[in-house]
């Protein structure tokens, strides 16, 4: 969490790695769910069953990863976008930022290295919406494919699933 560990994109990922096995811990998590609240109360993420992992080179990930938001005002309020085929742009760790999602020049999900600022658009990989509360004048946008950016007020990694 930012409020615990900072906002370092490199604590995240120090903090994320998988964990081998050990007699203490014979099964550690492998898969990793992100959890992001906006500015706006918006809260959202990704699921990873490979977990968060740098240095991978590129992409990876699978089709057990997804998108989701959680809206007050839907029914039901959970909302996930899985996995649609279209391309592999599951999870990008880089350096720099981490991203989930992608195509068409735009992440479903994105987050800079400050852990402060992210943007959301529609993207191939998930066929998602923005994911992200838009402010007032972004209303109405509906599925276009403009980046929505916003700033990030509360960020939890959680290791779950045996390995």
């Amino acid at each position: 969490s930012i409020d615990q560990h900072g906002i370092s994109l490199n604590t995240l990922y120090t903090r994320s790695e998988p964990r081998t096995r050990s007699k203490a811990e014979p099964n550690p998590p492998s898969g990793a769910l992100l959890v992001v609240k906006d500015s706006l109360d918006g809260m959202f993420g990704a699921w990873v069953g490979e977990g968060i992992i740098k240095g991978q080179n590129g992409f990876y990930g699978s089709g057990e990863a997804f998108l989701w938001r959680y809206r007050t005002d839907a029914s039901p309020p959970l909302e996930v976008y899985k996995w649609s085929g279209k391309n592999d742009y599951v999870v990008l760790c880089d350096p720099d930022f981490i991203s989930f999602g992608g195509g068409d020049g735009h992440y479903g999900l994105y987050i800079d290295s400050s852990l402060l600022e992210g943007s959301s658009a529609p993207c191939p990989t998930f066929d998602n919406p923005v994911l992200c509360t838009r402010p007032s004048s972004h209303a109405g946008a509906g599925m276009g494919k403009k980046d929505v950016s916003f700033e990030c007020v509360g960020l939890e990694v959680w290791g779950i699933g045996p390995g």
